[in-house]
């Protein structure tokens, strides 16, 4: 018996909400590595506010990031192809 106050909902709700809550923890955790990516590459790269970025800031910035992306995507599939059996 539901308690009160408190929805009943069909399966297909709830597999449309589980779907849903799962696309919204997918979002937050990607803005967190945003985040987390930023932090890291500013306190890496940024040695003094200005401005405008100098030229060596910018190039430390946009590798810091594509190594980053790099790893990540290396990652992504290390975890999936261990998942899936087989050995990279």
């Amino acid at each position: 018996m539901a308690e009160q106050g408190m929805p009943n909902f069909s399966e297909q709700d709830q597999r449309e909400l589980a779907q849903f809550l799962e696309g919204e923890n997918a979002k937050a955790r990607v803005q967190q590595t945003v985040h987390t990516l930023t932090d890291s590459c500013w306190d890496k790269c940024i040695s003094k506010v200005g401005n405008k970025l100098d030229r060596g800031e910018e190039a430390c910035l946009a590798n810091c990031v594509e190594r980053f992306l790099d790893t990540s995507v290396f990652i992504v599939q290390r975890l999936e192809s261990l998942r899936s059996g087989g050995n990279m």
